[in-house]
């Protein structure tokens, strides 16, 4: 008998060793360590796209088409794409020029079930492909409410700088404007509104609201899976917002800034410890180009790592055009297209803004994602299946960066447009989501099912890249 003792506890012995390593092994998180990322014991590494538009398309209200959503998942996983960067939903009240709809949040604390049901729809449909999101709570910028949307719910008012020749002249001469909401950038323009959306750091109402909803979407559990959203092994991070800024270069809004990334991602980690956090910052061009700053806020103690952002067209890096719709861009077919003809130019920029963030985050030890990049269609087109030769380099160029240098940890391309048919310009309700917001251009960035030489240099990228 005591020899069946003996051979019994060894035998439970491996078996409790056999589940100790598959636990250690077998976590579904995205965890951090020496600037890399890892599920279990394997280095993880992604190429992703951008979809802000997950959400809406899996609720079964206004926008939602879960045959779509279903297509799109598949499709991107065809390609090797294993993670999405998605929007939880947007803030504020409907109608206003240039912001997407449905939106989620429609007054503080007061949701639209019919989105909550759809990123629910979304995270089980991604659990199901064993791919990963990136979820961001909030914007700096108009089209999904973001700031803006706090500032107006707070009841804030405010004088800015004018841009134009209206306004009343202030005691210093300088003409400025009043706004009781926040300005629409499209219809009064960018640096009014970015003026005005500097507030949001200094107000501390328009945080509070912005913590509640963080609390409330962090602590759901999901009504498909059962699972609460801390446990769910789709998300791979929370991401305090898109493109987050303090928009106003002074001392003041600056360290009000590192103060704001510093509570929310505290409150994040204290209510889910399992996944990773993130700013959502653009870099340099979104730290008012002070490195400095930038380090600040990815060394905070709750931040796991870098995010940058590039946008060689809206920076400047390819001339004189911009990422406001206007007719003039369109590029005649007797005329030299910059978008091909500055590339090289581009590359070179990207390089240079890579090698920045990675200079300083290499130090932190803390992995860099390159979480948005993107390319116009050639001679400024919009239609899918239309030319992309420069985009094609352009993304060759920054995937061999990727793949090569060690300096980039994973990536989102701006955007996933899919099986999308593009019926405006400019996006109205009831069109079709492509990654490109409401006040861009519908196409100009986003990639199609149709555009076969582009997703065939992402699948040569995905085939290749060390996962």
């Amino acid at each position: 008998m005591k020899k069946y003792a003996i051979i019994f506890s060894v035998a439970c012995a491996l078996i409790m060793g056999l589940a100790s390593c598959a636990t250690k092994t077998e976590t579904p998180f995205v965890t951090v360590k020496d600037g890399k990322f890892f599920i279990g014991d394997n280095e993880y590494r992604y190429v992703g796209a951008n979809f802000w538009y997950g959400a809406i398309l899996g609720s079964e209200g206004r926008g939602g088409n879960r045959e779509r959503l279903v297509k799109e998942l598949d499709d991107m996983k065809a390609v090797g794409i294993d993670n999405v960067r998605v929007l939880v939903g947007g803030d504020g009240r409907e109608g206003i020029p240039s912001h997407i709809g449905p939106k989620l949040q429609l007054e503080p604390g007061v949701y639209n079930d019919t989105i909550l049901a759809g990123l629910d729809y979304l995270m089980a449909e991604l659990e199901k492909r064993d791919m990963k999101a990136v979820l961001y709570f909030n914007n700096a910028w108009e089209w999904s409410g973001g700031y803006g949307a706090y500032l107006d719910w707070v009841g804030f008012s405010g004088d800015v700088y004018s841009s134009d020749d209206k306004g009343t002249p202030d005691t210093d001469g300088r003409l400025v404007k009043h706004f009781d909401k926040t300005p629409v950038p499209s219809l009064e323009g960018w640096w009014e509104y970015m003026q005005y959306a500097g507030n949001f750091m200094l107000n501390d109402s328009a945080k509070a609201l912005a913590a509640n909803h963080v609390k409330f979407i962090v602590s759901r559990t999901n009504t498909i899976t059962g699972k609460p959203y801390i446990e769910s092994p789709a998300i791979m991070s929370w991401e305090i917002a898109n493109e987050p800024r303090c928009f106003v270069n002074d001392s003041l809004h600056k360290a009000k800034f590192v103060e704001w990334i510093d509570e929310q991602s505290t409150l994040i980690r204290s209510l889910d410890p399992n996944h990773l956090i993130t700013t959502g910052s653009e870099g340099m061009h979104g730290c008012e180009d002070d490195m400095e700053l930038f380090n600040a806020i990815h060394t905070l103690p709750n931040i796991d790592y870098a995010c940058i952002h590039i946008w060689p067209n809206n920076w400047g890096w390819l001339g004189k055009f911009n990422q406001n719709y206007d007719s003039e861009k369109t590029i005649s077919e007797d005329a030299p297209d910059p978008i091909v003809d500055m590339v090289p130019a581009a590359c070179d920029s990207t390089l240079a803004y890579i090698d920045a963030a990675y200079a300083v985050m290499s130090k932190a030890g803390r992995p860099v994602v390159l979480e948005e990049f993107g390319y116009p269609r050639d001679r400024f087109l919009f239609t899918p299946g239309s030319s992309t030769k420069g985009r094609d380099a352009y993304y060759k160029y920054v995937f061999s960066i990727i793949r090569d240098s060690g300096k980039i940890a994973g990536c989102n391309f701006w955007g996933w447009g899919g099986s999308a048919n593009v019926k405006h310009v400019i996006w109205q309700p009831y069109d079709d989501y492509v990654c490109d917001p409401a006040q861009e251009e519908q196409g100009l960035n986003s990639v199609f099912s149709v555009d076969k030489s582009t997703l065939d240099i992402i699948k040569d990228m995905t085939k290749s890249f060390v996962k």
